[in-house]
C-alpha cells in the first residue's frame, strides 16, 4: 500500500517511568502491547467478549513479529499512522507494502500470521469473540464468515476508521464502557459487511514496484490511468482492480497520497510559499491543494508547516545551564 498518517505528540505533564516506553497519553486509555498482539493477563480477564489494545512502535529498523489468533476470537487491526509492512503465513506472502492509515485488517480464529515493519507503526486492535459476534451457522459447523472475513486487508472502510478515531482521541478520558461499545459497534458492523462476491488478485509485487517509480518519478505531472496500466502491462480494468486490492487505493488516489507526501517534505525542508509548494507537487491551484492537504492530514498546510517548525525548534532548544553550578565552579578561583 502506498501512503500517508499521523501520530499524535505526547503530554509534557506525562512523564513515564523507565520501564515505560514514551508513548503518546492517549495509548494509556487501554492497553499497550508489549509483543505484538499480546495482551497480559490482566487485560484478557478484564473483558469477557472485546478486548482492546494497542500496539505502538518507534523502531525504524526491521522488526520481525508473530502471533495466532486465538480458536475462540477473531481480531481486527486499524492503522493509526502509515507504515511499511510485510505479512506472511509459512512461505505465502498475505501483504507486501505501504499500509496506510485507516487500514483495516482482519483475521479468523486460529490463523497464524507472521509480519515484518520496517518503519515506525501504531495500530489499534480489537480481540472480538467469535461465538458472540460470528456465531456457527449450524451445529458443529465452524464460526460464520471465518473464511470470508480471514486475511481482508486493506479494507477502505471509513466507518471503522471513524470508530477508532472516537476511540483514540478520546484518549486517557475514555471510560471501559465506551471503549467496549465502540468494540461492539465495530464487531457487529463487520459481521453484517457485504463482502464482494469474489476476491481479486493483488496487483505483483513486481509490477507494482514499476507503478510505484514511475509515480516517484513524473507525480508532479497528469498521470492518466491508461498511462499506469501501461507501465504496469495491464489494461485499465484489469490494473484498477488489482492495484486497489494491492494498496486499498484508487490509482486516482494514491496519486494525491503521494503528492501530499511530497509537499510535506517541501513545507518541512523550504520556505517556499504554500502556492508554489502547490504548484510544485502537481496541483493546479493553492485551493485545491488545500483541500486535498486537510482531508488527508486533517490540518491544513500553514498549521502542519508550523506545527512542524515549532516540533523542530523545542528538538533543537539548547537546555539551560543551571546557574547554582557556574557559581560552584567559579567561587573557588575568583573568590579565595
Amino acid at each position: 500500500m502506498l501512503t500517508d498518517m499521523q501520530a499524535a505528540g505526547a503530554r509534557t505533564t506525562y512523564r513515564p517511568t523507565r520501564r515505560e516506553p514514551a508513548w503518546p497519553r492517549e495509548t494509556r486509555a487501554f492497553p499497550l502491547e508489549r509483543s505484538w498482539r499480546q495482551l497480559s493477563e490482566a487485560a484478557r480477564s478484564a473483558s469477557d467478549d472485546i478486548m482492546i489494545s494497542r500496539w505502538t512502535s518507534p523502531q525504524t529498523g526491521m522488526s520481525h513479529e508473530d502471533a495466532t489468533t486465538p480458536a475462540d476470537q477473531y481480531f481486527f487491526g486499524i492503522a493509526l499512522k502509515t507504515t511499511r509492512a510485510r505479512l506472511t503465513r509459512g512461505r505465502r506472502t498475505i501483504f507486501d507494502g505501504v499500509m496506510p492509515v485507516g487500514t483495516l485488517y482482519i483475521g479468523a480464529p486460529s490463523q497464524q500470521l507472521s509480519a515484518q515493519f520496517s518503519t515506525p507503526c501504531d495500530f489499534l486492535h480489537f480481540h472480538v469473540s467469535a461465538s458472540n459476534y460470528f456465531p456457527p451457522r449450524r451445529p458443529g459447523a465452524g464460526y460464520a464468515l471465518s473464511e470470508d472475513l480471514n486475511d481482508l486487508i486493506l479494507l477502505r472502510d471509513p466507518f471503522a476508521e471513524q470508530l477508532a478515531k472516537a476511540l483514540t482521541e478520546r484518549g486517557h478520558s475514555a471510560d471501559p464502557d465506551f471503549a467496549r461499545c465502540i468494540g461492539q459497534t465495530l464487531a457487529m458492523h463487520l459481521a453484517r459487511r457485504e463482502l464482494p462476491p469474489a476476491r481479486v488478485n493483488a496487483l505483483p509485487k513486481w509490477r507494482l514496484r514499476r507503478v510505484e517509480e514511475y509515480v516517484g518519478m513524473h507525480f508532479e505531472h497528469h498521470i492518466s490511468l491508461s498511462e499506469l496500466a501501461e507501465v504496469a502491462g495491464l489494461s485499465r480494468m484489469h490494473f484498477a482492480a488489482q492495484f486497489r486490492a494491492a494498496t486499498g487505493y484508487r490509482p486516482r488516489e494514491y496519486l494525491l497520497h503521494q503528492r501530499i507526501e511530497r509537499a510535506k517534505s517541501l513545507l518541512a525542508n523550504s520556505k517556499m510559499p504554500l502556492v508554489e509548494v502547490a504548484l510544485t507537487v502537481g496541483f493546479s491551484t493553492q485551493a485545491h491543494f488545500s483541500t486535498v492537504f486537510k482531508r488527508i492530514t486533517d490540518d491544513t498546510p500553514a498549521r502542519w508547516r508550523c506545527a512542524c517548525r515549532n516540533a523542530s525548534a523545542s528538538l533543537r532548544r539548547p537546555e539551560p545551564v543551571s546557574t547554582s553550578k557556574f557559581v560552584a565552579h567559579v567561587m573557588p578561583t575568583d573568590f579565595p
